[in-house]
């Protein structure tokens, strides 16, 4: 086998996946898969703005479990990746000194590693949108697959659309026929072969906690940066002081920054009321201005939605949640609403009582469930005849969902732009008529002997 290692910088944390494939493989076989994970302890890398050597210590734990997973006679000739996302794009807006800091700190970590280390770099967010458009269709053998007989085929069937809810950013990518009126929206992919016509878009600050802290700003600017402010998202019961700094320490926020001292405190105190919070989640969007013939928010273009998509990240993690601790099926965009709803309406030892290991997000699964609704629908204009078609998942088969992937087999070469060769296939072929014929034969053979061993039988009587 061969590996591969990516480490995936979010906004909120780190993950580093390991995947492995047939040390023989061509550039042409659809056959990586996750090999390990680990989750790096802490927040992520873009939170050491202050500390950048400290981001490169907080990698080491995952990077030695890749010591083990890898076995050692390949530690030189595994690729080393590092993509970082939505929180260093954010970093890189407010401190680019700060950002170049913590990338570096990042990097000079994994060059102490025995690995073939390849970088560390800022993904755009459309890179981001497009990776994890390839990684879901590969896994799902969308481009190609292989036939029974080992021949290349390419699927009759069409490719899946991707959305992804991050902590900073959100992104929703998917092929389509229709014009794509602004360039900067339009991928051209060659896969295999075949040619892609890709839409792609990256909303920045619309990631769960930078909405989260978009939403706090509302909240405190209609009602005047009092002591005491209510949180209609918040559950009843549940009460907390926060410093504003918490909150205008974003790009995000800080055009909303108010003239108080960052270090005021504001208490905070849930009213759980669901009307109330869908109209304040809802001014985080602009559905107004669009100098397109069609928008999504924000006057962003968007071609219509078709097809068939999957919904991975924050957005599986807020329905998986709706769906197993509220006991809620989401088939509709109505049954999204109205999980909201319940969400909101529940108190906050009750939400205690349903998910007690769940107790530092639970505060928030009103608001992000509202958002969500309010994005898919309002945003994305996925309506009852479309929504159906989401998929909320986390992984396909054994393999997490999410831009890892689709980044390491591209700066691999592992797609190559032309269809692949027969060459292995016809070998692979012959192997197979040839275990089929000496089947076939052994089976007649056996046949034959029963025949004549029972007419012996029949002529000795």
């Amino acid at each position: 086998l061969q590996y591969g290692i990516v480490l995936d910088a979010g906004s909120s944390h780190t993950a580093m996946f390991v995947y492995k494939w047939p040390a023989d493989k061509e550039n042409d076989t659809g056959v990586v898969s996750e090999h390990g994970m680990c989750d790096v302890e802490g927040p992520g890398i873009s939170s050491y703005s202050l500390n950048p050597l400290a981001a490169g210590t907080s990698l080491e734990h995952c990077l030695n479990q890749a010591l083990r997973d890898v076995p050692k006679e390949k530690h030189v000739g595994t690729p080393l990746y590092l993509g970082a996302t939505a929180g260093m794009r954010l970093l890189n807006i407010a401190d680019p000194q700060a950002s170049d800091a913590v990338l570096g700190a990042v990097a000079a970590t994994l060059k102490m590693y025995p690995f073939d280390f390849r970088g560390a770099k800022i993904l755009s967010g459309e890179e981001e949108g497009v990776f994890g458009w390839v990684t879901a269709n590969y896994l799902l053998e969308n481009f190609i697959k292989r036939g029974w007989l080992g021949e290349w085929m390419q699927p009759q069937k069409k490719t899946l659309g991707a959305m992804d809810f991050g902590g900073a950013s959100t992104q929703i990518t998917f092929e389509t026929r229709d014009t794509i009126e602004n360039p900067r929206n339009e991928v051209m992919l060659k896969l295999y072969g075949q040619a892609y016509k890709v839409y792609t878009h990256s909303f920045l600050c619309y990631g769960r906690d930078q909405v989260l802290k978009r939403l706090l700003s509302k909240l405190l600017q209609a009602e005047s940066y009092q002591e005491t402010v209510s949180h209609p998202c918040w559950p009843m019961g549940y009460n907390k002081s926060l410093l504003l700094s918490s909150i205008y320490d974003s790009p995000c926020t800080e055009k909303e920054r108010p003239t108080l001292a960052l270090n005021t405190t504001v208490s905070l105190v849930g009213t759980g009321n669901g009307n109330l919070c869908t109209l304040h989640v809802s001014k985080l969007f602009d559905f107004t201005s669009c100098s397109f013939s069609h928008c999504s928010f924000d006057g962003v273009f968007q071609p219509k939605v078709s097809g068939n998509f999957i919904a991975f990240s924050a957005f599986f993690y807020t329905v998986d949640f709706i769906q197993t601790v509220m006991g809620r099926p989401v088939h509709l965009p109505s049954d999204l609403k109205d999980a909201a709803e319940t969400i909101c309406a529940t108190s906050w030892s009750e939400l205690l009582r349903k998910a007690p290991k769940l107790e530092k997000r639970l505060p928030d699964y009103c608001a992000v469930s509202t958002f969500v609704y309010l994005l898919t629908t309002k945003g994305y204009s996925f309506n009852n005849h479309s929504f159906p078609n989401i998929a909320f998942q986390k992984k396909a088969g054994e393999t997490s969902i999410g831009w890892a992937l689709g980044y390491m087999l591209n700066l691999t070469n592992m797609i190559p732009a032309e269809k692949p060769s027969s060459h292995k296939s016809m070998l692979y072929n012959y192997w197979v008529i040839l275990i089929l014929l000496f089947v076939v034969t052994t089976l007649t053979s056996l046949v034959t002997a029963i025949c004549l061993l029972r007419h012996s039988k029949s002529s000795i009587i």
